[in-house]
């Protein structure tokens, strides 16, 4: 991380990477403090914010700045997804399991391996997708869909939101 100036506007922020955060006030210098915590521990991640707030350019901010930043790093946005292809993109799919699966794929967890997968929006992502994202998270392990073979896998997992999962009784 270095301190960068934007010399067009006169605004302070830090660099990581190649991406810049803007904003130097004690709130900034707060989130600049818990990307630089949470990118040195090997656990997963929640970002909350409003949309627009820069949760996935936080998101880039640890995996950069984390031990597995040469490892992949995918982003995973549900935006207009089916249940059955966020499932088939996350943990992938044999061939023949729904109607246009020609052939095996291989999910994004797979591809991860040792590395890092954000997750958009987590609030939005159907309830028995996350209890699969549960077991990801506790076990390490998935199935694909169509699949009995029980994957292991080591991905760090970083997801954002912009609401109040603690006060989501019911879907």
């Amino acid at each position: 991380m270095r301190e960068t100036v934007s010399y067009k506007k006169g605004i302070r922020g830090q660099s990581w990477g190649e991406y810049i955060i803007i904003g130097n006030t004690p709130k900034m210098q707060e989130v600049y403090r818990s990307i630089i915590r949470m990118a040195g521990v090997n656990t997963a991640v929640l970002i909350r914010g409003e949309r627009g707030t820069g949760k996935r350019l936080i998101s880039r901010a640890i995996y950069y700045n984390s031990s597995r930043r040469d490892r992949p790093f995918f982003i995973i946005g549900n935006i207009g997804k089916s249940e059955m292809q966020l499932e088939s993109e996350l943990f992938g799919h044999e061939k023949g399991v729904f109607p246009g699966a020609i052939d095996k794929r291989i999910g994004k967890f797979l591809q991860c391996d040792e590395g890092t997968v954000f997750l958009d929006e987590i609030g939005n992502i159907p309830v028995a997708t996350q209890i699969k994202l549960l077991r990801i998270l506790q076990e390490h392990t998935f199935e694909p869909l169509g699949s009995r073979e029980v994957i292991k896998v080591d991905v760090r997992l970083i997801a954002s939101t912009n609401k109040n999962l603690e006060g989501c009784n019911e879907r």
